[in-house]
């Protein structure tokens, strides 16, 4: 299932942030940092699936 989710990750960081964790305040920072740039929103979503279990 985390292969699927960093898949998901890549294509829409910040849905794969939401399916990891919901509407918690990462999901928010995620979407900043996507809008802010398209890479930081990846690193960030990915190192969120990565890091919970």
């Amino acid at each position: 299932m985390d292969l699927l989710r960093i898949i998901v990750a890549i294509l829409l960081p910040p849905l794969g942030v939401f399916l990891q964790v919901g509407f918690a305040g990462a999901f928010w920072l995620n979407i900043l940092l996507t809008l802010l740039g398209y890479i930081p929103g990846i690193i960030h979503a990915v190192w969120i699936i990565a890091s919970r279990d």
